[in-house]
């Protein structure tokens, strides 16, 4: 149980903390030229908080315990680049099917970001928490 919460913790901090650069600094602007009209002024973070809570602790299960397990950050890395891939193509690939001009720009670039992301912090929490409980 305890590699499971420090898994979870460690794959969470550096989630977040490159989401919320990309989202705050990074992308901002991309976002708001291409779909900005959709947006909200303040996202419902509540919403935010349960996609967070939920996506990590998927990361955690099809990716970090996984590499844990073989002993190998590469593990870690492809399936979680896997796992984003899916995520963040059918979020993608729903809105470019269902609403009314979303951009495909928006689709690759999303898509490659959440692969990216996932891969970088299922291969994060593995070496954090390979190292705290080693």
């Amino acid at each position: 149980m305890g590699q499971i919460i420090t898994a979870y913790l460690a794959t969470a901090a550096v989630f977040l903390a490159i989401d919320a650069v990309w989202l705050g600094k990074v992308a901002t602007r991309f976002y708001f030229d291409r779909i900005g009209h959709l947006m909200m002024d303040k996202p419902n973070l509540g919403a935010a908080a349960i996609f967070y809570l939920l996506y990590v602790g998927g990361l955690v299960f099809f990716a970090v315990l996984p590499a844990l397990k073989s002993e190998s950050i590469w593990t870690a890395v492809v399936c979680g680049a896997v796992l984003g891939f899916i995520a963040y193509a059918t979020y993608d690939m729903t809105n470019y099917a269902t609403l009314r001009n979303w951009p495909l720009e928006v689709v690759f670039v999303d898509i490659a970001w959440g692969a990216f992301l996932s891969a970088v912090s299922a291969a994060a929490g593995y070496v954090i928490t390979n190292k705290l409980l080693s």
